[in-house]
């Protein structure tokens, strides 16, 4: 059973930075791994993914530029790097991860596990 733990989260005011951590408890070297966030009242969105051998990311609009997605297979991490952040990022952010081809980053349903969210607070 794969288990995601997220930490790093928390609040901040408008402008700051925060970075975000998933471990898990296998080897991640051939996951597909993503961050989704999802604010009160809204559905939840991809944010950033990163795919086996981290050469390719992909990111939303709302964060390209701002937030980078890297990872830490020796660590069987996955990290998350907020800057510039905005209140407008304010959500409940969850780790995903699967090792099947297949699906667009984006997609919830190509992630077969996830955390249990981490909040990220942004003041204005």
């Amino acid at each position: 059973q794969v288990q995601l733990v997220e930490s790093g989260g928390g609040s901040v005011q408008a402008g700051g930075s925060l970075r975000l951590s998933c471990t898990a408890n296998v080897n991640i070297a051939s996951a597909y791994m993503g961050w989704f966030r999802q604010a009160p009242g809204e559905e939840r969105e991809g944010v950033a993914a990163v795919y086996p051998g981290g050469g390719i990311t992909y990111y939303a609009d709302s964060v390209t530029g701002r937030f980078t997605i890297s990872r830490d297979n020796a660590k069987n991490t996955l990290y998350l790097q907020m800057n510039m952040l905005k209140p407008e990022d304010t959500a409940k952010y969850y780790c995903a991860v699967d090792f099947r081809i297949g699906g667009t980053w984006r997609e919830e349903s190509k992630y077969r596990y996830w955390g249990q969210g981490i909040q990220v607070t942004v003041s204005s």
